[in-house]
């Protein structure tokens, strides 16, 4: 069982920035899948950046050229780093870790962003 414990969410003006951290148990975490969704009410929940153990990333359309995926292998962290917020990304985010085809998700985070 792989445990997924994310951080650092909260309230933030539109135009401003947040990190957010996702920490998965495990020895083996630098094998591990790590993505981040997010989910408004009543919409499905979006992949927003994607960080694999082979070392590939991305990113949804909505989120390109303003957030950043990051993974520290030795922390057994990825980061979301989220710059230049619009109201449209307030959201709960959700990290995961896919392994072996299974996957497990954290608990979420919420992220505000309002004047």
């Amino acid at each position: 069982q792989v445990q997924v414990v994310e951080s650092g969410g909260g309230l933030v003006q539109p135009g401003g920035s947040l990190r957010l951290s996702c920490t998965a148990s495990g020895p083996i975490f630098t094998m591990y899948d790590m993505n981040w969704h997010r989910q408004v009410p009543g919409k499905e929940r979006e992949l927003v950046a994607f960080a694999t153990g082979g070392g590939n990333i991305g990113y949804g359309d909505s989120v390109k050229g303003r957030l950043t995926i990051s993974r520290d292998n030795g922390e057994n962290t990825v980061y979301l780093q989220m710059n230049s917020l619009k109201p449209e990304d307030t959201a709960v985010y959700y990290c995961n870790a896919v392994w072996r085809g299974s996957v497990f998700w954290g608990q979420g985070t919420q992220v505000t962003v309002s004047s």
